[in-house]
């Protein structure tokens, strides 16, 4: 048998990102100093698909915020399924960037539902996304206090044509965890979301590599390991023997909180 490597691979190019959110399960912030070389990111991902891997999405941090973005979608554009996610702050001012970098798909993050302008924000950048031939989504954060404003945030997406084919919901990992029938009373509808949702375990699929050149079997596990070499080979050592530590929240809610997920406060 030859080298397997996971299909799809998660790729941290830095921990840059001006939005610097509390909950971030790699500590981005605007000062960060870790990240790849735009060529160790184009040698890696040709390693990977020349050993089996089919999709690598691209994050961080906020991607639009690295420099050598250009360089790896140049490089790579053709070889491998290429998708980013961004929190979207710098997008407006970018379009013209990323229309000429052209990804496969781009998923748009809101991170806090009942912040109205970030929905609505959101929506009009999938729209013009949309407009310029980006197949694009949403990566929508559901936390267990607050689904009455993860659910409306869904309901305007709907209401917008923004639908769950094109919606991702990621339970919050850490702290403010819900359960797998929170986020599906959230969704509305048969939906998508992280394949450890019912519960913890590996893929052998998917991986997440972070800027700091560790990896992981997803990524918000503390369980990770250098790779050895920035290579296919160097990932499947990485990954071998490698466990997984649960990174949900399973404390009981406060009575406050139980009252605000009924939306009596």
């Amino acid at each position: 048998m030859g080298l397997e490597t996971p299909e799809r691979v998660s790729l941290e190019l830095s921990r840059r990102c001006a939005k610097a959110c509390g909950f971030c399960y790699n500590a981005s912030e605007p000062s960060a100093r870790d990240e790849w070389h735009p060529d160790e990111v184009i040698g890696f991902a040709r390693s990977l698909v020349r050993h089996g891997t089919k999709a690598l999405s691209l994050g961080g941090g906020e991607p639009l915020q690295y420099e050598g973005l250009g360089a790896v979608f140049a490089a790579l554009r053709g070889a491998v399924f290429l998708s980013m996610t961004s929190n979207g702050l710098l997008l407006d001012e970018q379009i013209a960037r990323v229309s000429k970098l052209n990804p496969d798909k781009l998923h748009i993050s809101i991170h806090y539902p009942a912040r109205t302008t970030e929905v609505t924000r959101v929506i009009r950048q999938v729209r013009e996304l949309r407009r310029l031939g980006i197949r694009s989504g949403v990566n929508l954060l559901v936390r267990r206090s607050e689904l009455d404003e993860a659910s409306s945030a869904r309901a305007q997406l709907w209401g917008a044509g923004i639908h769950n084919d094109a919606i991702m919901f990621l339970p919050m990992r850490g702290t403010d965890t819900p359960t797998p029938a929170d986020v599906a009373r959230v969704a509305g509808a048969p939906f998508q979301s992280m394949t450890c949702l019912s519960a913890c375990g590996p893929s052998p699929r998917f991986c997440s590599v972070g800027a700091d050149k560790t990896v992981g079997h997803c990524s918000y596990t503390v369980a990770r390991r250098r790779l050895p070499s920035l290579d296919a080979a160097g990932l499947v050592a990485a990954l071998d023997g490698l466990g997984l530590s649960f990174c949900g929240d399973t404390t009981p809610l406060m009575p406050a909180q139980s009252l605000r997920r009924r939306g009596t406060s």
